[in-house]
């Protein structure tokens, strides 16, 4: 069968947090069965939100700078071969959210509200954000399903109205950071099983929701609801974007723009492994000063 060519929806506008919400108008009747789950990395914000997590630590001497390019060569590498080096799993699961091990979690959501204002909100696509907004400006409600940290999307929602984020989830006692997961890293087919939970729980219509995305790896949470939508595609989801029909925007602008991180299992224990060196050293260099 021949593919339907689908048009793309560009908007050439830099990203921008357009300084929070629209302008008051009458609140429509809640859609309860109705939602939107946003993708975050490269599909709501430029670049991968762990990665400007990290960039914040650097500026605080969580992290240093070479640990910052080590990754960043990674992830060209990563482009350049256009594939995706999963690896063992269990490594990068371990990996995952190791940095944070002993950390207080007001202490984690404390730098992750510094570090957005400062780094994330002005790489958020305005493009993606009215997409958002369309969705709420509905009645609808709308979540974040990302790999990162849920401490950080909870925040990404916060600040931008959304409803509320589905994460990769660290274990925590007595407030406090084991270093462990708890379930699977949100990547691949976890987001589609965490989203199907989520309707099941919130008694949504998953025929009725909408699913965005840039990356192949989120095929399965956008076959799970009604209507998916590729947003800033890679080549591989753009190709079956147009197979299926599906709506396409891209708020890049001139050419494809190159992405600081690779939404992929192995990106996130990556730049995991990088904060996790630079914060062993800082707590070794505050033993030290104590």
């Amino acid at each position: 069968m021949a593919s339907r060519k689908v048009p793309v929806s560009t908007d050439t506008r830099s990203p921008s947090s357009e300084g929070g919400s629209a302008s008051a108008a009458p609140t429509p009747p809640p859609d309860r069965a109705a939602a939107a789950f946003f993708d975050v990395d490269n599909t709501l914000m430029q670049g991968a939100s762990i990665y400007w997590f990290a960039r914040g630590l650097a500026a605080r001497n969580y992290v240093t700078t070479s640990d910052l390019l080590r990754f960043a060569w990674q992830q060209l590498r990563f482009r350049v071969l256009a594939t995706e080096h999963v690896g063992d799993m269990s490594q990068v699961k371990e990996a995952a959210l190791a940095f944070v091990e002993g950390w207080q979690v007001e202490e984690v959501e404390r730098l992750a509200e510094e570090i957005f204002d400062e780094l994330m909100a002005p790489r958020i696509w305005a493009g993606a954000r009215r997409l958002a907004q369309g969705h709420l400006d509905a009645g609808q409600r709308v979540w974040l399903v990302s790999a990162a940290p849920v401490e950080i999307g909870r925040v990404i929602a916060a600040r931008l109205g959304l409803t509320g984020a589905i994460g990769t989830v660290a274990e925590v006692v007595d407030g406090a950071y084991t270093g462990r997961l708890v379930g699977d890293l949100m990547h691949g087919p976890a987001k589609a099983e965490a989203v199907t939970r989520l309707a099941a729980a919130e008694g949504l219509d998953l025929s009725r929701c909408t699913a965005y995305s840039d990356s192949a790896n989120d095929l399965p949470m956008l076959a799970a609801a009604g209507r998916g939508v590729a947003v800033n595609p890679d080549s591989a989801l753009l190709r079956e974007a147009r197979r299926r029909g599906w709506e396409v925007r891209d708020f890049r602008t001139g050419r494809r723009a190159v992405k600081i991180a690779v939404p992929s299992t192995a990106a996130v224990g990556l730049v995991a492994g990088a904060v996790t060196a630079g914060l062993a050293r800082h707590r070794r260099r505050s033993s030290v000063r104590t």
